[in-house]
């Protein structure tokens, strides 16, 4: 299964582009922060991830604000170049903080 849930804010957000076949795509940057636990230790994670979306939610995402936070989900593939991986964003909601300062995202 590939499947791939990820809070993350918007780093940066490119020009939108079209497919050859006419399809809409928003190519993005996220930045993750968290703190997992690992081996019985409190580890910070930082990460940088390319990610992109195709079609409505090309449309929706190229809307959004630098800096926003969101949940994404979607699934991870190699890009053409084969290079790292890349994040393809199938759906993203906000994400709202409650007053424990826990975040949770909205439905």
């Amino acid at each position: 299964m590939n499947h791939l849930m990820l809070t993350a804010s918007i780093a940066e957000l490119k020009a939108l582009r079209y497919t050859p076949a006419g399809v809409p795509a928003q190519d993005l940057v996220l930045e993750h922060e968290s703190q997992v636990e690992e081996a019985g230790q409190t580890r910070q994670v930082r990460a940088s991830i390319r990610a992109v979306a195709f079609g409505a939610v090309a449309e929706r995402m190229r809307k959004q604000v630098v800096g926003s936070s969101w949940r994404f989900a979607g699934f991870v593939t190699n890009p053409r170049a084969g290079k790292g991986l890349v994040l393809h964003v199938q759906e993203f909601q906000p994400v709202s903080t409650d007053s424990s300062g826990a975040h949770h995202g909205r439905t």
